[in-house]
């Protein structure tokens, strides 16, 4: 369970990060600043956010599956990619009980 869970913590980490980054730095600078010119160079945090959470996904569902979660508890971990921070809490509740 070492590779599954050490993937599912890099992708939880990353995945959290890029989300943090889009919701807080990205959307407010192109909703709320107006300013077109650090909004362009902005433009690549959806972009790599978007390429992420897939694979934040897919290593969800390998480590749910080798923990043998429950679905429920398996689409918890995959829908905490979608909030920010609770990727974040996915991966140190994972690591505190499966390490």
């Amino acid at each position: 369970m070492g590779g599954t869970l050490l993937r599912f913590r890099i992708m939880a980490l990353f995945s959290g990060t890029m989300m943090i980054l889009l919701c807080f730095v990205e959307i407010p600078v192109k909703h709320l600043m107006h300013n077109p010119g650090l909004a362009s160079n902005l433009v690549w945090i959806p972009v790599v956010h978007g390429f992420t959470y897939p694979l934040y996904v897919i290593a969800a569902i390998q480590f749910s599956f080798k923990a043998r979660f429950s679905v429920v508890k398996m689409f918890a971990f995959i829908l905490a990619g979608t909030l920010p921070l609770a990727s974040l809490f996915a991966e140190r509740h994972a690591v505190s009980r499966y390490r």
